[in-house]
């Protein structure tokens, strides 16, 4: 290499070096005082981080209860506890359904009690556990667990009998649940969607023993 070579050579490094240096010097710098500083406050409607923590502080015994919610307690866990015991109710009623169905058609219809029965407990298990979550005390003494539900025990005389004991109980619980969801409303979001959940499925049952009636022969 010759020496010109050697000299561009360090004339070009000099010159990155150089252009690095500048590069780095000319970074804009986020100011962290002044007029010009990042902002921390909280958006409108939003509690700002620092209340958030004292306030999480404050009542840890309440546990997922804390300040920001709204709705009364006790009449919440009041309606949930009715509505613990119709499921519960419900359960009962299908499953006695399930083991006295008889006849021509007992075999498919059974299967639509069994199912239904145990989609009535998980609501019932849902329901019992936000009542703890708020609280409150699952309500499941036998003793009074008919005079609470909303929905009645009714045996029914035959399988066609059953099935219709059975549709006015979804009736009775579509329209108790959308009157405790509007009572309810925004105040306690978790407890609305529970129910919200519950409601669309006793629709669909609803639905179910509507068809089978529907579609009866004999």
């Amino acid at each position: 290499m010759s020496k010109a070579d050697k000299k561009d050579d360090k004339k070009i490094a000099r010159q990155a070096a150089s252009s690095g240096s500048n590069a780095q010097a000319t970074m804009p710098m986020i100011p962290t005082s002044g007029p010009t500083a990042q902002s921390t406050t909280a958006p409108a409607g939003m509690t700002d981080v620092r209340t958030l923590r004292e306030r999480a502080r404050k009542s840890i015994d309440d546990g997922a209860v804390t300040e920001s919610y709204t709705a009364d307690r006790k009449q919440v866990v009041r309606l949930l506890n009715e509505a613990l015991a119709t499921e519960w109710v419900c359960v009962l009623r299908y499953y006695r359904h399930y083991f006295m169905a008889s006849g021509m058609l007992a075999d498919s219809v059974k299967a639509e009690f069994l199912e239904h029965a145990h989609q009535e407990q998980e609501h019932a298990n849902r329901i019992a556990e936000r009542i703890a979550q708020l609280g409150g005390e699952p309500d499941l003494n036998p003793e009074t667990l008919t005079a609470r539900s909303h929905a009645e025990y009714k045996p029914g005389q035959d399988l066609r009998d059953m099935v219709k004991e059975d549709l006015i109980a979804e009736r009775i619980a579509i329209d108790s649940y959308r009157e405790m969801i509007l009572y309810i409303g925004d105040r306690d979001t978790t407890t609305k969607r529970i129910l919200e959940d519950v409601l669309a499925q006793e629709e669909e049952h609803a639905n179910d023993m509507a068809d089978l009636l529907d579609g009866w022969v004999g």
